[in-house]
């Protein structure tokens, strides 16, 4: 199988990880190594996910993705992916989360694009996310950041170290209009009532974003995926979703016309293997493997409050 049909291409960075002098500097070296002494999986899942923004910067443009992710996040990831290039592996480490970070990028661009004016971004558990920092079609809207205080205070002072060292500004130029910062654990029931405080509108069209580091829904058998951390599954989210008030459901799964983006061509990926089954087959009938799906949903509505 060539490079091209699994997402790769011949560049040097697959070969040999190349770590900006920013990593080492004593202040963001001191705060990533709190991040890995002291948060726990959940928390530190954030800088795995900058981690593989970074290593697949030929398809996806996020300038603080290697200062977000830290020096321990970048070494493991670059190491998963050379095992699978020297295994000439169908799925490379980070082609799932490369695609759910194109399908994202697109749907939140699109949404705006139909409101014909502002609105609000939500992202939901943010982790070490920098859509504020480098989406130009945030331009006119007011983006609010979800997440546990800690994340949000250490994301913070990473980002204002970056921009100290680089032009002495005390903050990054963002791309939106505006950037609020909403400590909140979305697991608890004040979290909605924290966003409004912090200035978000409920009646502005808002584009709400849950991106999880696996995908936003998985069916059961993906739970037991690379040691998930993550519990609630959905064989049929585009069932649930509308029994919760949502309307205009549309499902993907990785591989599918609008979940591609050139990095899926491979037909024996184990994704595209997948998408010629139904969704109820639980069970591979080639080799008896589980099969783990991974779900891309999108939905508009105005979920009623008993069901939030």
């Amino acid at each position: 199988m060539s490079d091209h049909q699994n997402g790769l291409q011949e560049d040097p960075q697959w070969l040999e990880l190349k770590l900006p002098h920013l990593l080492f500097t004593d202040t963001v070296q001191g705060l990533h190594a709190t991040i890995q002494s002291e948060w726990d999986s959940l928390r530190r899942s954030a800088c795995q996910t900058a981690a593989g923004r970074a290593l697949w910067k030929h398809v996806i443009h996020d300038p603080f993705a290697d200062l977000l992710a830290g020096e321990t996040c970048l070494k493991s990831f670059h190491e998963k992916i050379k095992n699978d290039r020297l295994k000439n592996a169908r799925e490379t480490s980070g082609v799932i989360l490369a695609v759910r970070t194109l399908w994202f990028d697109s749907k939140i661009e699109a949404a705006l694009s139909s409101f014909n004016g502002e609105g609000q971004v939500v992202l939901l558990g943010a982790g070490m996310d920098a859509r504020a920092y480098r989406l130009s079609c945030l331009k006119e809207s007011d983006v609010f950041e979800v997440d546990f205080p800690e994340v949000l205070e250490v994301k913070t002072t990473l980002l204002k170290a970056a921009t100290e060292t680089i032009d002495g500004h005390l903050h990054p130029i963002i791309t939106a209009k505006s950037l609020n910062r909403v400590a909140a654990d979305i697991r608890n029931n004040d979290w909605l009532e924290k966003l409004q405080k912090s200035g978000f509108v409920p009646e502005k069209n808002t584009v709400w974003v849950l991106e999880v580091l696996l995908a936003d829904f998985m069916n059961k058998p993906s739970t037991t995926l690379s040691n998930s951390i993550f519990h609630f599954y959905s064989d049929w989210p585009d069932h649930l979703l509308p029994s919760l008030g949502f309307s205009h459901v549309k499902l993907s799964q990785l591989g599918d016309p609008d979940a591609h983006f050139g990095l899926m061509n491979d037909p024996l990926n184990l994704f595209n293997k997948l998408r010629s089954l139904p969704r109820s087959v639980q069970t591979h009938p080639d080799d008896g493997t589980p099969c783990c799906r991974l779900y891309l949903v999108e939905a508009s509505g105005l979920p009623s409050q008993s069901n939030q």
